[in-house]
């Protein structure tokens, strides 16, 4: 098992480089730039702050009222593990969380991944948004990330609509 003081001395190796730092900037502007188009291009939706994690995730949520009267938002995230971005269905707390998992798990989810409830997972759905991508190419990544999370949304709303959307 790997001693901390080794992963701190790694670690210290590893940033005397400067690229970590880099790269760690532009992912958090690029989060911060999504945020903020989001923001403005859906000014009903009620968009979180950015939550810059701790090399798990950084994300920041939306929610579309349609989602939001049922306790449920959508949450853009770079996960660092996958290193991808990636949109969540997500919900205001682990009792609603529970609930619309119940609902949804036994649709038909092609494209996405359905998360059963355990300690530390906050998704129920989840959709790739990006793995291949170019942080130089701004508008480009942001292009593609809004028109799948507007089809991700769009697919969850007909989803509940189509149980009655109790």
């Amino acid at each position: 098992m790997p001693s901390i003081q080794k992963d701190m001395t790694e670690l210290r190796r590893q940033l005397q480089h400067g690229s970590i730092q880099r790269a760690y900037r532009a992912l958090l502007r690029t989060m911060t730039d999504l945020r903020a188009h989001f923001k403005t291009r859906f000014p009903t939706y009620s968009v979180s702050g950015l939550y810059q994690g701790d090399f798990d995730m950084t994300y920041f949520a939306v929610m579309p009222p349609s989602l939001g009267r049922r306790g449920l938002k959508i949450a853009i995230v770079f996960n660092y593990g996958a290193f991808r971005f990636e949109a969540w269905l997500a919900a205001v707390n682990r009792q609603v969380q529970r609930k619309y998992w119940e609902r949804l798990k036994g649709a038909r989810w092609a494209a996405y991944r359905v998360v059963a409830p355990a300690a530390g997972v906050d998704s129920i759905i989840e959709c790739d948004l990006a793995d291949e991508f170019d942080l130089a190419n701004p508008g480009a990544l942001t292009a593609a990330i809004e028109k799948k999370v507007a089809k991700f949304t769009r697919d969850i709303e007909k989803a509940l609509a189509h149980d009655g959307g109790r």
